[in-house]
Order: structure tokens, then C-alpha cells, then sequence
């Protein structure tokens, strides 16, 4: 069979070949040819080359990218793929010939601009960039912000402030048993959360050859389709299970005349790796980083000096003799596929040639990371709902904070089992709650998605492919009570003040984008947020140390008290603050200002670009944190939703024709091609376009 490329009315891509090896490398060229821009830039965020043609807004995600040894650990994980499963390895090899293939021919217009020429792929590049995309996925730097929150608030924090925070990425996602569908099949769906991004974090595509034919989405850069795939006998999706499966360890380094050493638990100095690196950025000199290496990972912020700004210092017992001197700390991160030299590739092929669930459970037997919940339905009945990935088992205080590197007791000591769970009347729901992952995590999303889901599931006795769109779309809010409750014990307010309770207070709790009344609920919300974050009890959370920027947006108080608000207002005791008052100020706030407009007026989509447009309208967007319809903002900073569902699908398991998908733009990542942004409009309303299986309804393309 020879190799052919096919395109849907939406610029999706459909590819055909004689064997798994030739599609993979078909598949490499078809994402060079749609996405050339977006790979290049991903290729060099796993080197921490970024900042050559980004500029210094890059550097600290180059730095991190250095320091955490992203690059070599994807070579090491290449070569250990290589001797352990060679056939894979080829594969992999062979989506990279096609990227190197297609690449110099690239009509990205964003090269030019910057005056980057493509680069080589090596074969280990999609494994740096699958580790570049998900290194911050399990939030590591969450531990620094539980860490300043029991120094200065005590063990309470970790309680108050336990949600899925700022950096996190989350999702929705829903199994419903034939049994509850009209066609007596399963049907899968549901929507990842990310960072909204142009060109978009998944790609719609059809890969077919004698051995399968998978329609789903892939990570470009990354051969096969990982996440959420349709065979046609079997389909599978994920969500974050929000496990806790990296740790950070305060290190106590030292210079000698041989290079760097750390102290170790066993009470001795360790010899640690060491070497410098150049990290260019355009517009401005070179900046040199030490990368150094402990036992227990590489060293991620500071030195043997401490943090480069100072703090993370550690007060050593006092003695008689004098007062203890401080002692300068590094953080270092140890993270699974750095010890196990394992990204967990094998499982790839394996999914993509899956039949029933049984075999989607074997591959998933092979992942590693991100730990994610899989849900799995195939057209015999099978339905599979599990957690996969790698845990370490380890000491409680690893998953809280950091710890120290010269104390005993910190070391991981195998792996933790994954759990598995069943069904409740017919249906399975899974939105970053404390579902079966609940003993690997620490934070987790409130249940509120999760409840809702369940809640719109059980209206109806009988379900089809096409009523998921409505559950998709679905913006009622149950994380406002607790604000609405504080509003509605209030007296003695303004007139103006008044008048807007009341209309709070009458609202439907929907964050619709036409709706006034969510306008002016997120409004008081905001102000809520400024007010109890400048609490003087919540000084000393107001100036993190210094740690690199690019961990920051994890130790925003602002941030943290946004999302951390429903715990915060239904408080037994919060310090000492009042939160009546607060409410009662932040609605006086909102009488003196109050906005003009709807939700949606200043809640609009902003999508990520390494190369912003300015000029480009943001389009209005419903929903918000905790909705279905997840479209995330930061109350208190700003209402732009820079994260949401990046993309929705509808699996069917009765036809893979009725199947049903769609992405926040388009197909394309060219800027001016027809697909770059036509599924926007459909994206905002809930629209999917369908999954098109007739190859005689696709354009061949040459």
C-alpha cells in the first residue's frame, strides 16, 4: 500500500500506509507540514534553547529545562528504549525521519520573523518533548508553596489552601455503560484542561495501516496517539489524576577543590556532577547556569551559595557555645523517568493496535507519566476505569513539602500499585476529585465538576453521542455559595451595595458570557480575593523567596487565595479575619466601580503564543474555574480565561462514525491557512464536528 495523506472539510488529517513504521513516519511529515512553528518551538523548550529567538521572557524556562537535565534525561530514555524495546525505538525513529523530511520546506511565516532556520530532530526529541510539556504537570512547586504556608500559617494551611491551584492542568471526562445509552454501547467523553494555545497542545488526526485504524488526538511532536483514541472496536481517554509523584529535597552543598559536593543522609559528603552551560538569548548577552547533579536529582534552584536572590535557609540547631549561622539551601528534583530512565513509550503502540479493553489496560500496564485516571469502553461491553503511572513510595512529608537530603527516611522505596474502580449506575466521571487516585495526591480539584456531571447524567435514563455537547457547555457554578451565603447575612449596606447583592443573590449561577449578574458576582469575588490577600495575617506570603520565575505562579498569594476561596470563606476560624466585613467591604468596592457589562465583556479567551499577536481580537467565552465548562481565570488579577478545554470528543461505541470531536481553533498552525482558526466559532458554542471514518468523503491530498 503506498502512503497516502487525506483531509476532512476541517483540514484534518486522515493518513494511510502499508505498515506501522511508514505511518509513523507519514505522520511525522503531515504535523511538520501543519504545526512546523509549534514543533520548533517545543524541540527547543526540552534543550533550553528557547531564549536565542524568544528573548529573556524564555530564560527561566530555559534554565529550568538545563538544570533539570530535560534533554539528557530524553536521550537516556531513548537509549534504555532502545534496548528494551527496539521496535518501539524504530517507530519513534521514524516519526523523526518524517518530521527532519518535511521540515526545511516549512511556510511558517514565524521563522522568518525571528530569523530562526529549522533545525534536526534527533530521535530522542519527541521523548524531550513529551517530558518538557508534562514536567510541571504533576506541580512540584506546589511543595513550595505548602512549605511557606506551614512556616508562617502552620499546619492548617495545608487544608485551607488544598486545591488544584494556578498551575495546574485538569480535565473532564465520563463513561456512560450501554446500559444508559440509546444504542445499548458505551460512549466516552469529555474535555482536557490546559493552557489554551495557538497553534493548539492536541492535533485531531486519523492513523490507519493493515495493523489499526485510530482516530484521536496527538501531541504534536509525539508519534501515535496517547491521550484519547478510537480504534473502532475499543476507545480510551485520560484525566490528571492529580497523583503526587516528584519530590524536591533541600540540599546542603559545598565547594571543594574537586568541583561540588552534597550532604547525604548517611551523615557524609557526596560528590555531585557538575558543569556549566551557555544559555543565549536574543537581544541581550549569554547568561552562564551551573547545572549540578546530587544523588537524589538534579539541583533545580540555587547553589552551594543559596538561592541566587538568598533565602531557603535552613537554621541549624543552636549550641551553647554561639547562635547558629545559616545554612544556604538548594532545591533538587527528583522525578521518575530520571531514575527509571523510562518515559513510558512502550505503551504507544500497544494502545493504538488495542481491540478491547484488556489490551488498553496492558498498555496502560506500560505508562509512566503523567499519571493520569483512564477510562476505557469497547464494543463488547468491557469498560475499564484505573489510574496509570508511576508513584514512588515514600515518606508522608515527601508529598507535603520539601525535605531535607541529609536526613534518613526520604528515599523512594518502590513503586505504589494503581488503583482501579468500577461504575455507579451505569456511568463513571472523572474531573481531578478525589476519586481513585485519592491516596497517591495531596490537592485535588473540588468535587464540584465531578458532582455535576453525575447530577446532568442522572436527568436522563438514556444517553446518545449527541446530547454530551450540553454537558460540555454546562456553566452552573456550586463553588459561589459560600460567597452568596456571607452576602446574604449581611445588613446595613449601601443603597448601591444593596442593590447589587440582590441581584446576586437572584442570579442562576450560571457564568454565562451574555449574563450580567455573573459579571457582578465576579466582580465581588475579585474583590474578595484583594481584600483577604492583604490581610496582615497573610503578609509574610506576600514576597515568595527567590525562586526561579518560571515556579512562581505556584506561590502567588493572590493566585492561591482565588482558588483556595471556598475553603477559605467556610472556615470555622481564618485567622482572625473577619470574613463578614471583608464580604461586606468588597461589596462597597464593587457599588463605588461597578462593571457596565456581561461576563463576558471581560471574561475572553487568551490563548498562548510564543510569538504574541496583538492585534487579534479575544473573543467572549461562559464558564469558569469550577463549571464544567472550565474556562479559567485568576480572580482577584484578571478575568482573560487562559486556560479551558483543549479539545472535546465524543467516543461511540455503537459507531465510530456518530463519534464526535473538536479544538479551541483549528487544524492548521499556519497563520492565513483556511483551518487555522475555523473551529473556533464551534468551539465557543459547543459545536463538534464529526469523525469522518469514509474515506470516500476525504480529499487526497499530494
Amino acid at each position: 500500500m503506498s502512503t497516502e495523506i487525506h483531509r476532512d472539510a476541517w483540514g484534518i488529517p486522515h493518513l494511510r500506509a502499508g505498515s506501522a513504521r511508514e505511518l509513523a513516519r507519514t505522520q511525522g511529515r503531515v504535523t511538520a507540514r501543519d504545526r512546523a512553528w509549534q514543533l520548533e518551538v517545543e524541540r527547543h523548550r526540552a534543550q533550553g534553547t528557547s531564549a536565542a529567538f524568544l528573548g529573556a521572557g524564555a530564560l527561566s524556562w530555559d534554565t529550568l529545562a538545563r538544570r533539570a537535565r530535560l534533554d539528557d534525561t530524553a536521550r537516556r530514555c531513548f537509549a534504555a528504549l532502545e534496548r528494551r524495546d527496539p521496535p518501539t525505538a524504530d517507530w519513534v525513529r521514524a516519526y523523526v525521519d518524517g518530521v527532519n523530511e518535511e521540515l526545511p520546506s516549512t511556510r511558517a511565516p514565524e521563522f522568518a520573523r525571528v530569523g530562526l532556520a529549522p533545525g534536526r530532530w534527533e530521535p530522542w526529541t519527541p521523548l524531550g518533548v513529551w517530558l518538557a510539556t508534562h514536567i510541571l504537570f504533576a506541580g512540584f512547586p506546589a511543595k513550595l508553596w505548602r512549605d511557606e504556608a506551614l512556616r508562617h500559617l502552620g499546619p492548617d494551611a495545608v487544608g485551607l489552601f488544598a486545591a488544584d491551584g494556578p498551575g495546574t492542568s485538569g480535565s473532564n471526562g465520563w463513561l456512560v455503560a450501554g446500559a444508559r445509552t440509546v444504542t445499548g454501547h458505551a460512549v466516552l467523553a469529555g474535555d482536557p484542561h490546559r493552557y489554551i494555545e495557538d497553534p493548539g497542545v492536541y492535533q485531531q488526526i486519523r492513523l490507519a495501516c493493515p495493523e489499526f485504524d485510530v482516530v484521536g488526538l496527538a501531541v504534536p511532536g509525539v508519534p501515535g496517539i496517547a491521550h484519547f483514541g478510537h480504534t473502532g472496536t475499543v476507545a480510551w481517554s485520560i484525566t490528571n489524576a492529580m497523583a503526587d509523584y516528584q519530590d524536591l529535597y533541600r540540599e546542603r552543598l559545598r565547594r571543594t577543590g574537586a568541583g561540588v559536593e552534597a550532604l547525604g543522609p548517611d551523615g557524609t559528603w557526596q560528590r555531585a556532577t557538575r558543569h556549566t552551560e551557555t544559555v543565549e538569548v536574543a537581544g541581550e548577552d549569554p547568561v552562564e547556569i551551573e547545572v549540578i547533579e546530587t544523588e537524589r536529582g538534579p539541583v533545580v534552584a540555587g547553589g552551594p551559595e543559596g538561592l541566587e536572590g538568598g533565602g531557603v535557609l535552613e537554621e541549624p540547631t543552636a549550641t551553647d557555645a554561639s547562635p547558629p549561622a545559616p545554612t544556604p539551601v538548594a532545591l533538587s528534583l527528583r522525578y521518575p523517568p530520571r531514575v527509571t530512565e523510562d518515559l513510558g513509550f512502550s505503551a504507544l503502540l500497544p494502545l493504538l493496535r488495542a481491540r478491547r479493553t484488556a489490551d488498553v489496560g496492558r498498555a496502560f500496564d506500560l505508562w509512566a507519566e503523567p499519571v493520569n485516571v483512564v477510562q476505557a469502553a469497547d464494543t463488547e461491553g468491557g469498560l475499564l476505569h484505573r489510574v496509570a503511572g508511576r508513584v514512588p513510595v515514600r515518606a508522608e512529608a515527601n508529598r507535603l513539602r520539601p525535605v531535607p537530603a541529609w536526613e534518613p527516611g526520604h528515599d523512594w522505596r518502590g513503586w505504589h500499585d494503581t488503583p482501579r474502580a468500577g461504575l455507579t449506575d451505569g456511568i463513571a466521571v472523572m474531573a481531578n476529585q478525589r476519586g481513585p487516585a485519592a491516596p497517591l495526591g495531596v490537592e485535588f480539584a473540588p468535587p464540584h465538576r465531578a458532582d455535576r456531571i453525575t447530577a446532568l447524567l442522572a436527568e436522563k435514563e438514556r444517553w446518545s453521542a449527541a446530547d454530551m455537547p450540553l454537558i460540555h457547555m454546562d456553566t452552573h457554578l456550586a463553588s459561589a455559595q459560600p460567597l452568596l451565603d456571607h452576602m446574604a447575612a449581611l445588613e446595613g449596606l449601601s443603597a448601591g451595595a444593596e442593590a447589587i447583592r440582590e441581584t446576586i443573590l437572584r442570579w442562576d449561577r450560571r457564568m454565562t458570557a451574555s449574563s450580567t449578574e455573573a459579571a457582578l458576582y465576579a466582580a465581588v469575588r475579585s474583590a474578595v480575593v484583594r481584600r483577604l490577600a492583604a490581610h496582615p495575617a497573610f503578609t509574610a506570603l506576600t514576597e515568595p523567596p527567590a525562586y526561579p520565575d518560571v515556579l512562581l505562579p505556584w506561590l502567588g498569594l493572590v493566585p492561591r487565595v482565588a482558588f483556595a476561596l471556598e475553603h477559605l470563606l467556610r472556615a470555622e476560624e481564618l485567622y482572625g479575619i473577619d470574613r463578614s466585613e471583608t464580604v461586606r467591604a468588597a461589596l462597597e468596592d464593587v457599588a463605588a466601580r461597578p462593571p457596565r457589562g456581561t461576563w463576558g465583556d471581560t471574561h475572553r479567551l487568551a490563548p498562548w503564543q510564543a510569538l504574541p499577536e496583538h492585534d487579534r481580537d479575544a473573543p467572549a467565552v461562559s464558564g469558569d474555574h469550577d463549571c464544567v465548562l472550565c474556562t479559567s481565570a485568576v480572580p482577584g488579577i484578571t478575568d482573560l480565561a487562559a486556560r479551558g478545554p483543549a479539545a472535546r470528543y465524543v467516543w461511540d461505541l455503537a459507531r465510530r462514525e456518530d463519534s464526535l470531536w473538536g479544538v479551541p481553533l483549528g487544524a492548521s498552525g499556519l497563520p492565513g491557512s483556511p483551518h487555522h482558526r475555523d473551529q473556533l466559532p464551534l468551539w465557543l458554542r459547543g459545536d463538534l464536528v464529526p469523525v469522518v471514518t469514509d474515506w470516500q468523503h476525504l480529499t487526497k491530498e499530494d
